[in-house]
């Protein structure tokens, strides 16, 4: 799951949200937003179950995918657009 806040100066504050056990083992978010490098976004498990992780993100489209431990790759079925290439983020 996605969510979105508009924040002051055309930045959107996102945040990206996986249940706690699934999949199991370290998720990182990795995109274009971050070089795509594995562990500077990683989620972090919340008393609801869920594991979450909230970046800046300027306006534009966005790639990303998560990475679980094991070289797991995962898309987000809540993302903008999903496609071969991996989630997309319009903003």
């Amino acid at each position: 799951m996605i969510k979105r806040s508009r924040l002051f100066g055309n930045q959107t504050r996102v945040t990206f949200c996986l249940p706690r056990d699934a999949p199991a083992g370290t998720v990182s978010v990795v995109g274009s937003f971050n070089g795509w490098e594995p562990g500077r976004h990683e989620l972090v498990a919340r008393r609801d179950g869920t594991r979450t992780v909230t970046v800046r993100l300027p306006p534009g489209s966005h790639r990303f995918r998560y990475l679980a431990t094991g070289g797991i790759w995962l898309d987000d079925e809540s993302a903008d657009r999903v496609d071969e290439q991996g989630s997309l983020l319009l903003l």
